[in-house]
């Protein structure tokens, strides 16, 4: 079995905080090859990447590089599951309505207090960002996380959150290969959070080239592999405004939302 192989049946058909499901699947591609052996004992057997479907059947688990985009309003955030680390896609958008918060994706109390945070620290900063002040009474922001059938709770998203709902805002896309951790204070404090290794480890194999962190949390970079640090840029964030500045891209239009 070539390397590439190996790689894909870890990246595309196993998730969790063992090996067993992994072992099941190698075990599923030996007992192909051991089959077509018995067939034909002179048949060779090379398992590229590439013939797993014929094998071990569709991909189980989409990539997670295809999610990323740069629109308005998309955020690329980083989660902590028990198999490990994650990315965390936010989407923001907006309706014409009566000022109401919409939330959806199956979010648990802490995330939801965290997009409510996020949408009051953009108010608050509205002048700055050039944003309609009176125009939050008579539209609807909607927040979704997508891949609705997980639940998904804790702090972490809140910096993410406040980026989706600014980059909507000002019509300004958020960077692609950047992703962001966070929990956020009414102050506009980015304050620290667990699971940075697992959240880093996921940045780099979803092909992610900048990592914004909380800066209290720069003595946990010490417990990430060396070469995983190598290829990924780190920007520490005392405020969302540092995370604003670092993940909007320059390069997008800008407009004012009314």
């Amino acid at each position: 079995m070539r390397a590439d192989a190996l790689r894909s049946i870890i990246r595309d058909y196993t998730r969790e905080a063992g090996v067993r499901s992994l072992e099941r699947q190698i075990g599923a591609v030996f007992r192909h090859v051991a089959m077509r052996v018995a067939e034909d004992p002179a048949a060779r057997e090379r398992i590229e990447a590439d013939r797993l479907p014929s094998i071990l059947g569709h991909r189980r688990f989409e990539s997670e590089v295809a999610m990323r985009t740069s629109l308005p309003g998309v955020v690329t955030g980083l989660a902590w599951t028990p198999v490990g680390g994650d990315l965390l896609f936010i989407e923001a958008s907006s309706s014409p309505g009566g000022g109401r918060l919409v939330l959806t994706g199956q979010l648990g109390e802490v995330m939801k207090e965290s997009a409510q945070a996020a949408l009051t620290l953009v108010k608050s900063r509205c002048e700055a960002l050039h944003i309609d002040c009176m125009g939050f009474d008579k539209r609807d922001i909607h927040i979704h996380v997508p891949a609705g059938a997980v639940p998904k709770d804790g702090p972490s998203a809140g910096v993410a959150m406040f980026i989706a709902i600014a980059s909507l805002l000002t019509r300004q896309a958020v960077r692609s290969d950047c992703a962001v951790t966070g929990e956020i204070s009414l102050r506009g404090i980015v304050l620290p959070l667990g699971g940075i290794k697992e959240k880093v480890l996921a940045a780099l194999r979803g092909g992610i080239g900048t990592v914004l962190l909380p800066a209290r949390n720069a003595p946990d970079l010490e417990d990430i592999p060396a070469d995983a640090r190598s290829q990924l840029r780190f920007v520490l964030l005392e405020t969302v405004d540092d995370a604003l500045r670092e993940a909007i891209d320059s390069k997008a239009d800008e407009g004012t939302v009314t």
